[in-house]
């Protein structure tokens, strides 16, 4: 018989950008948004952190944990055409004049988060949009079906 949510034992994320993530979600959870992590839009992209809205819109949120983590991420920009709406995840102590400008910030911890600034509106075509609900989707039932069933081998 399985336990009620708020009875289970709390595990933490070891790595700090899990951290972050596991906040941005909860946060996100708020917002009536679900999410997943490490989703893999195109071949050699995994953003940290999507987020599927209630009206269907698509947030990739990136979390960077520290100066370091952010200065070796090349890849960013090439989320942009993958989401409706692009934020950076980081912690209180992170020097966000170091972000660019005209995209999101949040302000996470391990437990919650914030959206600081909204990152500019660009909508998906609908065609790309269908795509990534999609992945979204097929992504969220292998997690669930990996938890349900770890023998299986089906992690993504």
């Amino acid at each position: 018989m399985s336990q009620p949510v708020a009875t289970l034992p709390e595990t933490l994320p070891a790595l700090p950008g899990q951290r972050l993530a596991r906040g941005v979600c909860r946060a996100l959870r708020g917002l009536d948004f679900v999410t997943v992590e490490e989703l893999v839009p195109t071949p050699g992209l995994r953003v940290d952190v999507m987020g599927l809205g209630p009206k269907g819109e698509v947030w990739v949120i990136e979390c960077k944990s520290g100066r370091a983590d952010y200065a070796a991420d090349r890849k960013w920009h090439h989320y942009l055409e993958w989401c409706d709406r692009f934020f950076w995840a980081v912690d209180a102590d992170f020097p966000t004049a170091l972000l660019p400008e005209g995209t999101g910030l949040i302000l996470a911890d391990a437990y919650d988060a914030e959206v600081v600034r909204m990152g500019p509106a660009t909508p998906l075509a609908p065609a790309r949009r269908k795509v990534m609900v999609q992945k979204f989707a097929r992504h969220a039932a292998l997690r669930l079906q990996g938890l349900r069933d770890p023998a299986a081998g089906i992690w993504v």
